[in-house]
């Protein structure tokens, strides 16, 4: 099928949006607002700010939070020429580090608050240009706003130019770099608008997923100025200020985690809140529960729509329709001009039948073009025109796809990915640890967490909460073991290796 307008890249995206409905508002943060015009002098200012910084064919690590001033750092760097690189701020040092030597970036902007893990790392790695926002000056990069004769740099960045470079884990330990281009970002958004149309001036979307994650990008950075929405984002996910927003601001759009839903569901407020103006929910991140789909149904009247992605497919690959008939457990058939097979795991060439389960392998014009500094990780997920997914699905006779499994040793923590090899590197770090392993075990409300037995070294005084301790001093929290048991051994496979499926299955059963 054929899909509605593709914009050579989201600036031209941005640009097209302030030239239709200059006027209507884009962005709501707290109490500040901008219109499409303002957004997009706004975007100007900056890009010709990070333009005389280097920043065109080269990189700029974001390190923000949720404000007004990260979809405009964000746009601004795709204007600049530049490769926009969003990170999360609650990394760690050891976390931070990785990232910012392989991105090497041009510039890193970042939030006032990460001053102290940011600046030693730019200084030692030799970042040329660090620039600070937030702090006493709320939203620095809105003071473009009233320039009327503000224009975007020229040349406007081409389609087949690097437009993100989105870090993902990976079994190595270590994230991978995601290098997409402007054509497969820009191609993504139109196929997801094809599957999932909105309404022309005329839609809300609610932002409460952090802006540096590829969902959030995708379903709110992008589909607001795509249909010349607002979008309105929120600091932080607090449950009362979403509730009171969605009947404030008249949210038409909801995209979150199944996290979220889980926790409205059970606010005190949620029977008394205003869902009039909702049309849909988006979820996607991680799977969602088909008690909880049914409940937010009969309550709002309103659907929660599944779909299926990853950083590397651009990251949307399958979504419900809106309007079909659910399918509990399924995430819906592929987008338009995207191919989903089901492989045998063996050789990943066998297609299988409906209703057989494999790895899932997709193709389309969204896939990415490769991982950064990768080549060897680039030709194992790229083979022969297909992404090989990692993930184990199914595909049932009209093509629906539903996820059952996962190939590589990865843990979904509130929506975010988790390796367990990452974690238990940063536990082997521990100069009292002799042996550690860590597996994500099903958890209520975060879909999974993650758990660990650590062997300690003979003589150890050290307690749990000890190792729990160096934990957080080195990992973002949502990837901290919920729980560490000390054991006098790890279970093992005839073979002498750690059995995974035998620790995974401990640990789901401990305490």
């Amino acid at each position: 099928m054929s899909l509605p307008a593709v914009h050579p890249t989201v600036v031209h995206m941005l640009a097209d949006a302030a030239r239709h409905a200059g006027d209507a508002t884009a962005l709501v943060f707290g109490e500040t607002r901008l219109t499409y015009a303002q957004y997009l002098r706004c975007v100007a200012g900056f890009a010709d700010e990070l333009e005389r910084l280097g920043a065109r064919g080269s990189r700029v690590a974001l390190v923000c939070g949720n404000s007004l001033d990260m979809p405009i750092a964000t746009f601004a760097a795709h204007a600049a020429g530049a490769q926009a690189v969003p990170i999360n701020p609650a990394y760690t040092t050891r976390e931070l580090e990785h990232i910012l030597r392989d991105a090497a970036p041009a510039v890193v902007v970042h939030d006032a608050e990460v001053r102290a893990t940011v600046e030693p790392l730019a200084v030692a790695l030799k970042v040329p240009h660090r620039i600070e926002i937030g702090g006493a000056a709320a939203s620095p990069l809105t003071r473009w706003r009233a320039g009327a004769d503000r224009r975007l740099p020229e040349p406007l960045p081409s389609p087949d130019e690097l437009a993100s470079l989105q870090y993902t884990g990976g079994t190595t330990g270590l994230p991978k770099g995601v290098n997409i281009t402007h054509a497969q970002m820009s191609v993504n958004i139109s196929q997801r608008e094809a599957a999932l149309p909105t309404r022309a001036d005329d839609e809300a979307v609610l932002c409460m997923m952090p802006l540096f994650h590829v969902f959030a990008a995708a379903m709110c950075l992008h589909l607001a100025p795509y249909c010349r929405g607002k979008l309105v984002i929120l600091p932080r996910y607090k449950p009362d200020v979403v509730l009171e927003t969605i009947e404030r601001e008249q949210v038409t759009r909801l995209p979150a985690g199944p996290t979220v839903f889980i926790g409205l569901l059970a606010h005190e407020r949620f029977a008394r809140t205003d869902f009039s103006h909702l049309r849909t929910a988006y979820s996607g991140s991680a799977p969602l529960p088909e008690a909880t789909l049914q409940q937010w149904l009969a309550a709002t009247g309103t659907p929660i729509l599944e779909g299926f992605g990853q950083t590397e497919a651009g990251p949307v690959l399958t979504y419900v329709r809106e309007g079909a008939a659910l399918r509990p457990g399924s995430v819906g058939p592929a987008l338009p001009l995207t191919e989903i097979q089901i492989v045998d795991v063996e050789t990943g060439t066998r297609i299988l039948a409906p209703g057989e389960r494999g790895e899932i392998r997709a193709r389309g014009p969204q896939i990415m073009s490769g991982y950064r500094n990768r080549p060897q990780e680039t030709a194992e997920a790229l083979r022969d025109g297909w992404l090989y997914t990692g993930d184990i699905g199914e595909l049932d006779a009209d093509g629906w796809l539903y996820i059952r499994d996962r190939k590589k040793d990865m843990a979904i923590v509130g929506g975010y990915n988790v390796y367990p090899r990452e974690v238990d590197e940063v536990l082997f770090a521990h100069p009292d640890v002799k042996e550690a392993a860590c597996a994500g075990v099903p958890d209520p409300y975060y879909g999974e967490s993650i758990r660990a037995y650590v062997v300690l070294k003979a003589g150890a005084r050290v307690t749990a909460e000890d190792v729990l301790a160096h934990c957080k001093a080195n990992l973002a929290r949502y990837k901290v073991p919920a729980r560490i048991y000390l054991a006098s051994e790890l279970p093992r496979t005839t073979v002498g290796k750690i059995d995974r499926i035998a620790l995974r299955q401990k640990l789901a059963t401990e305490g």
